[in-house]
């Protein structure tokens, strides 16, 4: 079959476009609720008067232990996380009239303060309607009920939200202000035709002692957004369960995919939209002429309905992140960035509930870069390597507008035209390439060039075509100024950079590349420098095979620089890390990040492998660690078939062209049921997981016959933290642990993501297979002290 991308090489033309107004500093942070660190302009956001680009991550702590809170926020700052954005459920608080809890796990207070400790800002999404998959939107049963007209300005609706709100402000009261971590307060959520409405919560939120420099508000659907009074902010999904499930890959979520300056996504929350009676404006949004472009709600994975189950893959979420960037992102923020578990049963959405939508009763895993076990995705590598270029390049990248190229894809079937775009200031910039996207394969784009007019001229590189393969995520630098020496291209995309901590001697600023994984990594210098190393080259222009670690050094007259190349699969173990003695680079394929005292720390199932790069040496020097290996840190369990399945309906009901998930009845007498033999007494580790390898449509966990979390079927393996479960060792032996699997219909309208799907057709009759079961024993490790 001949390759559908064969073609002549044709240079790929964009020019540099200069912001199109001037910059605005609006009242909000500026003059009004004063921040000594935080502030928003109409371009960008400045951290301690310098322009930054923070990145927020979603993680609600009434849906996390509040012992495992300190562990995910540590693994979110090492994975470039700099502010936590948190949905306070009101439901979760008070479910019982004036029954008001913020114990253990509820304790915003205490969750704020801890932020503060790791070093992390907030931002609050109070509701009162937060959606978030939780039922009635967040409101408690109670509000649901009472005799007014929500969400509006009902008189006796706002008596409601402002008790609620005068308990956080009593629960929060010192801990925000000019110098808070707290540095943004979302107010509703998806609400689209009452900006007064938004005012007016505004209003009660600041009586009640609540403030922060930043105040925003979900823009998507065409919001109509008080003028001023809030940040609007954005969102893009690659995928997600509110479409029918049958339904294609819809454009609204292949456009995330592409580069463009539409920030507005009509596609998320619309099945809510249609289903609560609200409505969407007539045309999309644009981002106000005060504020930048912002969002909250990248996918960071995808919550799973019953009947439509998305598994976002690690590039899937990449790629939308990154190409929000190329399009002039201010501000990066995913939802979800770790996942949970819902605190009690019954209060998640549902077609009970008056929703479209019917979730999973505990599960809130999200398939998020954390999941709800604490074991990180594939998408939070692919996510780390471009935190980390913000965090070094984001001070630049923040006053660089975004330029499209002169040829665009012609639409969201467009296969065949390169994906790219420019962030520039005119001198320096960065070309964007994103040639991935899930569903529809891409093939491998050949023979690209390209020219970068900027206000100097014109820069084509690199100086032999390249072929860009599916799957590559580049950001590749033009004139970029590494201490006094300066890149004029480069076909790898900048990592980081590292500099030698203040008073040290030896070392140097030393910049790092990630190579593409099958492009050739070829550095040009600017004229005048001089480049040396194992694989430099002649002249100016080093040409590296990307596919071992290689280290330049690069003179300009007095200054010099190193360049450190490091392999794309390399790239995928890097983690950058903010010490106290500065930036370091190490590699690791486990999970790790910074412990109280500054040291490495981390959860391993087998001794780890831990390189940090020495400047002074410019080698990558083993890390000591003083862990333990567990006896197994891997160990089948057995499973014990007690009951078989019964034959079961294509449908359990339906609403609104949705079907139904079955209750706890049906599961307890149709499904197939085993007894997990787990080990007695003391757990190996004190931190296990279940790691459950099934098939088939709902499975549940009961311990002692009380049921503690569920899934719903769509491929993945079902991670599972035992303690968290409420699997803990007992003294008169281990606790009954039943796994239920109910079989899946061949004729139930249930969307599955394809390879699922084909286990599904090639299954005769109804599909429930138990594949394996294994206990993962993960042992904490700390640096070991000089």
């Amino acid at each position: 079959m001949p390759d559908p991308l064969k073609r002549s090489t044709s240079v790929l033309r964009a020019t540099h476009a200069p912001w199109d107004g001037p910059l605005v500093r609006p009242a909000m942070s500026n003059t009004e609720e004063r921040h000594e660190r935080f502030r928003v302009t109409s371009r960008y956001v400045e951290l301690g008067g310098k322009p930054a680009i923070p990145v927020s991550g979603e993680l609600h702590y009434s849906r996390v232990p509040r012992a495992r809170w300190e562990e995910r926020l540590r693994l979110m700052k090492a994975g470039g996380i700099t502010v936590v954005a948190s949905y306070t459920f009101w439901i979760h608080h008070e479910r019982t009239e004036g029954k008001v809890s913020f114990d253990d796990g509820l304790d915003v207070a205490a969750f704020v303060r801890l932020c503060r400790e790791v070093g992390l800002d907030v931002v609050l999404r109070v509701g009162p309607w937060c959606h978030g998959e939780v039922r009635n939107g967040g409101f408690p049963d109670w509000v649901k009920a009472a005799p007014a007209q929500h969400r509006t300005n009902d008189p006796a609706y706002l008596d409601l939200v402002g008790r609620w709100f005068g308990y956080l402000g009593e629960e929060l009261a010192g801990l925000l202000g000019p110098d808070s971590n707290v540095i943004g307060i979302q107010l509703e959520n998806e609400l689209y035709d009452q900006p007064d409405h938004l005012t007016e919560l505004k209003r009660l939120a600041r009586n009640a002692g609540l403030s922060a420099p930043v105040w925003t508000a979900t823009a998507w659907g065409g919001a109509e957004l008080p003028d001023g009074e809030v940040l609007p902010l954005f969102g893009g999904y690659g995928d997600g369960f509110w479409v029918d499930a049958d339904a294609p890959w819809d454009p609204t979520f292949r456009e995330h995919y592409f580069f463009s300056h539409t920030w507005d996504d009509p596609g998320i929350g619309a099945d809510v939209r249609g289903q609560l009676g609200t409505r969407a404006a007539a045309a999309p949004r644009t981002p106000s002429a005060l504020f930048p472009p912002a969002t909250c709600e990248l996918a960071g994975g995808m919550a799973t309905a019953y009947q439509r189950r998305p598994w976002p893959q690690g590039l899937d979420v990449g790629a939308v992140a990154h190409n929000k960037i190329g399009n002039g992102s201010a501000w990066q923020g995913y939802y979800m960035f770790a996942g949970g578990m819902n605190p009690a049963d019954g209060l998640q959405e549902s077609q009970d509930t008056g929703y479209p939508n019917d979730l999973p009763r505990f599960d809130y895993d999200f398939h998020a870069p954390i999941g709800a076990s604490g074991r990180p995705a594939s998408s939070f590598a692919a996510l780390r390597k471009q935190h980390a270029f913000l965090a070094a390049f984001g001070g630049r990248l923040a006053r660089m507008p975004s330029s499209l190229p002169d040829v665009m894809p012609a639409g969201v079937e467009d296969a065949t035209t390169l994906r790219w775009a420019l962030r520039s200031d005119g001198s320096t910039g960065f070309v964007f390439i994103s040639w991935h996207q899930p569903h529809v394969p891409l093939h491998t784009y050949r023979g690209a060039q390209f020219e970068v007019t900027l206000d100097g001229g014109a820069v084509t590189f690199p100086a032999v075509p390249v072929n860009i393969p599916a799957g590559t995520l580049a950001h590749w630098p033009v004139n970029l100024d590494v201490a006094g020496v300066t890149l004029e291209w480069a076909t790898a995309s900048p990592l980081t950079l590292l500099e030698p901590a203040p008073g040290v001697t030896g070392g140097r600023p030393t910049l790092v590349l990630a190579a593409e994984a099958g492009i050739p990594v070829e550095i040009r210098f600017a004229a005048g420098t001089d480049a040396s190393g194992s694989a430099a080259g002649s002249g100016r222009t080093a040409r590296l095979p990307g596919d071992e670690p290689e280290v330049l050094t690069a003179k300009a007259g007095n200054a010099v620089a190193d360049i450190l190349v490091l392999p794309a699969e390399a790239a995928d173990t890097a983690w950058v890390l903010e010490s106290a003695g500065g930036r370091e680079l190490v590699l690791s394929a486990g999970q790790l990040w910074l412990d109280a005292g500054g040291r490495l720390a981390g959860r391993s199932a087998e001794r780890p492998d831990v390189l940090r790069y020495n400047l002074n040496t410019r080698t990558f020097d083993a890390v000591t660690t003083n862990h333990t290996s567990p006896r197994q840190g891997r160990m089948s369990v057995e499973a014990v078939l007690v009951r078989e399945a019964g034959p079961v309906p294509a449908s359990y009901g339906e609403a609104a062209n949705r079907a139904a998930a079955p209750g706890p009845p049906v599961i307890d007498s149709l499904a197939r049921e085993y007894t997990l033999e787990l080990p007695g007494g003391a757990f190996p580790t004190g931190h296990e997981e279940l790691e459950i390898r099934w098939a088939g449509d709902v499975a549940r966990i009961l311990v002692d016959g009380v049921p503690v979390a569920d899934r719903f079927w769509d491929g993945s393996p079902w991670i599972l933290n035992v303690a968290d479960a409420g699997i803990r060792p007992d003294p008169g032996g281990p606790a009954h642990v039943t796994l239920q699997i109910l079989p899946l219909s061949p004729l139930a309208k249930v969307g599955v993501p394809a390879e699922a799907q084909q286990r599904r057709e090639a299954t005769a009759g109804d599909l429930a297979a138990l594949d394996a079961v294994h206990l993962v024993c993960w042992m904490g490790w700390h640096e070991a002290a000089d």
